[in-house]
């Protein structure tokens, strides 16, 4: 096999994902995952049609625009549009070019990685939904122009290609069909990766032309930043799977036992996964013409990588509010059914899930978007139902509908840190 080179003539190493992640970490601590995601998604651009978009749910400050941010600094910045905030006209407007002969506005997309940093509604993204779901490489939509001297007239708008769109929100309201076409990610918020990031914004601040200079002197960086370029210079345009194709339904239905129309799309991703994985190396893997064949490790890797963030996924939710659910509102209900000689079930108030989400956090729930926003989500997933206080009709009490799960691992039960009683846990099932 010939090993292709960079422009400086340098030949490209065989890198593993985990070596990513590493790297990766010299700007973001923690979020392991979600960093290693952000960047196979980015680089899903350099494909023919592969490319998939993500979704960041988390409160403020949690980091959610910070990882797409920092990721997306290490491509060229002709590939990236970063937009603080866009209505869907302002989008239309700012980012197509006016085509006087064919009297159309062309917006070409193809091979651009978007960024919307804390947009605050999904407004755009319902009006780009054949784009995200990749409908047709040209998409034509019509909008009302509002600057026409006659009064209101259409203007007709055309879209080029297939970008790989990143959308960063502290809202936690997902319509099913946004959520279907965005993989959903929330950055971790535990103590030990707010510790790192407060030591390395010390060390950024206090001498930032220190930090920069020993940030573009790291040799791995700069590797990683060379072989983007590489992959975008490649002219490699498809990445066959053929070899694979009795393995990875195998693969995919291992963890599923139902199918949902979710699936159809869920499985579009995962191919995406392994053809990124594989164009990652693809000086190492075997081509005829423009396109490349990825080996099982590329499959595999996509896979590991996959069960890992299938979970919430599977629910349409953000893993911060699965996450919640498992870590708080479970918990919180095995506790106050704890007494065996309770002949029903109790259902938590909006003030027992937030009292327990302190004790958890130390951190304050907002009673409007317990209210408003997670709670309905955990509605429409089916994990919590709502019903009025038998003695009190003003109060809502609410009953999660599963105490235990499976992962990739083991079968294991959520309860209180205290609570070891499986009989009592069997009671409450039951």
């Amino acid at each position: 096999m010939t090993m292709q080179t960079t422009q400086s003539e340098q030949p490209l190493k065989p890198i593993s994902l985990d070596e990513i992640t590493e790297i990766l970490g010299l700007t973001i601590k923690k979020d392991n995952t979600n960093k290693l995601v952000t960047l196979l998604c980015m680089l899903s651009i350099f494909t023919e049609n592969s490319q998939f978009n993500i979704s960041f749910n988390a409160p403020s400050s949690t980091g959610k625009s910070y990882i797409p941010m920092e990721v997306a600094s290490l491509f060229p910045q002709e590939d990236v549009l970063t937009l603080a905030y866009s209505s869907p006209m302002a989008f239309f407007h700012g980012t197509g070019k006016w085509d006087e002969k064919r009297k159309v506005m062309v917006i070409d997309l193809s091979k651009k990685i978007i960024v919307f940093q804390d947009q605050p509604h999904t407004e755009l993204l319902q009006r780009l939904r054949p784009l995200l779901s990749h409908d047709e490489k040209v998409l034509r939509v019509q909008i009302a122009d509002k600057k026409q001297k006659a009064g209101l007239k259409t203007k007709d708008i055309e879209i080029l290609g297939f970008p790989a769109v990143v959308f960063c929100s502290a809202g936690m309201n997902i319509d099913e069909q946004e959520g279907t076409r965005f993989l959903l990610l929330s950055p971790e918020i535990d103590a030990e990766k707010i510790r790192e990031a407060v030591y390395s914004r010390i060390e950024k601040e206090s001498d930032y032309e220190a930090y920069i200079a020993n940030l573009n002197s790291n040799k791995k960086r700069s590797e990683l930043i060379a072989r983007i370029v590489a992959i975008k210079q490649s002219g490699i345009k498809d990445i066959s799977i053929k070899r694979f194709k009795g393995l990875i339904p195998n693969l995919f239905w291992e963890t599923r036992k139902t199918p949902k129309p979710r699936h159809t799309r869920d499985i579009g991703r995962v191919i995406s996964l392994i053809k990124v994985i594989c164009l990652l190396n693809f000086p190492y893997r075997h081509r005829y013409g423009d396109i490349i064949e990825a080996i099982e490790d590329d499959v595999n890797q996509a896979f590991r990588l996959w069960d890992s963030i299938s979970e919430p996924q599977e629910y349409n939710l953000p893993p911060y509010i699965y996450n919640l659910y498992w870590n708080v509102v479970v918990p919180e209900f095995i506790a106050l059914n704890s007494d065996l000689n309770n002949s029903r079930k109790v259902g938590l108030k909006r003030e027992d899930i937030r009292k327990r989400y302190y004790q958890e956090t130390e951190q304050l729930l907002e009673e409007n978007k317990l209210r408003l926003q997670i709670l309905p989500m955990l509605q429409t997933a089916g994990l919590i139902e709502e019903h009025q206080d038998k003695n009190d009709k003003r109060v809502l009490r609410y009953f999660p509908t599963k105490l235990t799960k499976n992962n990739s691992e083991d079968h294991w039960r959520v309860t209180e840190k205290s609570l070891h009683n499986d009989e009592l846990l069997n009671s409450i099932i039951n």
